[in-house]
């Protein structure tokens, strides 16, 4: 892909299929006048977000549709470029014929990601906003959409820009002493430089930290309904989503496959497994859903077992069985649920876990449930105030940032010469730059907007 194209392109913006109304649209420095070559109304002198109704027409002379075509000019468009878009009926058939006219008049269609592409180019916006576009457009929940809003509207690029400037005047002095080595001026104290690292290295640390919530808020939260059968944990499910999703009984071994629902929780996408409850001596079709349960454990980033605290060597099971996965999974939260509270005054297990008291049957416990979740999702950010990482290209480039002034800040403390000190600088403002595309490569945009849809 060329990253500064200067063909006028077209492609359809809405979903492809029937709907009421489909938006082709159209960028370019002859987006006006190609347009015009097949609309019922010159568009050459339209201002810029003037609404023109017409009709578009084929080569016979013959009405394709009535539509509403809206002109975006150049510097006043999302792309930066002469901007028109077609907003039709939404037969499918009609959008194939106004982009077949519209590529007979001179157009061509887009690449994928190539109008976003050009509001790159055109400055309209810096790669970190360019990728969150994207994030927005899939976004599922209100805090994904929170923390894609706030990254395309800069807030990602000011605080980077922020580190960027403290760096390079940290560049500045180490490179000015250099120029002044024979005569052993030194132009900063040591140890303010050290500090001034330390702050920036730190700051790094945390946004690369948030990825691990970025990600799970952009794709949603896998959580694992695990336990022995018969401890309610289908019931728990229903109860969780508010409607009989899972067959409840008391036959031992009723779920024999993992059932997934998704749930939203205070703006977080929850995607909830129920699971075959696990026990030995399973028969074979039972077993299969036994293994699919170890299976969604090891995926999952928040293990709910379920224990029936009813049966104390139930509840005993349950607790040194999830001491195991702990163990064996040190990076997911584990939470243990005493369910049955309805029937009987149950005490508290004695463990290092987190323990919550509920009856999936009634409802107790559940809201105190669902905040707990949302409150170990989240941790220690706050989606409205923090910046959240969300990209892994992001987080590889803040691990190399990182990289680069753990090894300034050595050398700092070790006394290392003022040269060395300054290309590690160099190579974490690099790493950083890439992320805002301050500095890119064809190569590299070619790949991110690769995989933006044909319309955006």
């Amino acid at each position: 892909m060329n990253p500064v194209s200067s063909d006028t392109i077209c492609a359809l913006s809405t979903a492809p299929g029937i709907g009421a109304i489909a938006v082709i649209r159209v960028s370019g420095k002859d987006a006006l006048s190609v347009v015009s070559r097949v609309f019922s109304k010159p568009l050459e002198e339209s201002a810029s977000h003037q609404a023109l109704f017409g009709r578009i027409r084929n080569a016979s002379n013959e009405i394709i549709d009535e539509v509403l075509v809206t002109v975006l000019r150049e510097g006043q468009s999302f792309t930066g470029e002469h901007t028109v878009e077609i907003a039709c009926h939404g037969s499918v058939f009609i959008q194939q014929q106004i982009l077949q006219l519209l590529l007979e008049s001179g157009c061509r269609m887009a690449n994928p990601g190539e109008f976003t592409l050009r509001a790159f180019a055109n400055g309209r916006m810096d790669l970190s906003q360019a990728e969150a576009v994207a994030d927005l457009i899939a976004s599922e929940s209100k805090k994904a959409h929170e923390v894609a809003m706030k990254q395309m509207r800069g807030g990602f690029s000011s605080e980077l820009r922020l580190l960027w400037e403290k760096l390079i005047h940290f560049a500045s002095l180490v490179e000015l002493e250099l120029d002044f080595a024979e005569e052993d001026v030194e132009f900063a104290d040591r140890s303010e430089l050290n500090a001034l690292v330390t702050e920036v290295l730190k700051y790094v640390q945390r946004l690369s930290r948030s990825f691990e919530l970025g990600n799970v808020l952009k794709n949603g939260v896998p959580v694992a309904i695990v336990g022995a059968p018969n401890t309610g944990k289908s019931t728990l499910l229903n109860q969780l989503l508010g409607e009989e999703r899972a067959i409840v009984s008391n036959i031992a071994g009723t779920t024999r496959d993992v059932i997934e629902e998704t749930l939203n929780i205070d703006g977080i996408l929850f995607r909830l497994i129920d699971t075959a409850g696990i026990r030995e001596g399973a028969e074979e079709i039972e077993a299969i859903g036994i293994t699919r349960s170890y299976e969604k454990i090891s995926q999952a980033s928040i293990v709910l077992v379920l224990a029936d605290g009813t049966e104390p060597e139930n509840l005993a099971a349950a607790v040194s069985w999830s001491e195991e996965l702990q163990q064996e999974y040190p990076g997911k939260t584990f939470l243990l649920l005493v369910n049955k509270t309805d029937l009987n005054e149950i005490p508290q297990p004695s463990t290092s876990l987190s323990v919550l008291a509920i009856s999936a049957k009634t409802g107790t416990g559940i809201d105190q449930l669902k905040a707990t979740l949302a409150e170990k999702v989240l941790g220690e950010f706050n989606t409205q105030t923090d910046t959240i990482v969300t990209n892994a290209r992001h987080l590889e480039a803040l691990t190399k940032t990182a990289d680069a002034l753990e090894k300034a800040k050595t050398g700092l403390e070790t006394g290392i010469t003022g040269d060395f000190v300054a290309m590690d600088i160099r190579q974490a403002m690099f790493h950083l730059g890439t992320i805002t595309g301050d500095i890119s490569t064809e190569d590299l945009l070619g790949n991110i907007f690769s995989k933006f849809c044909i319309g955006k």
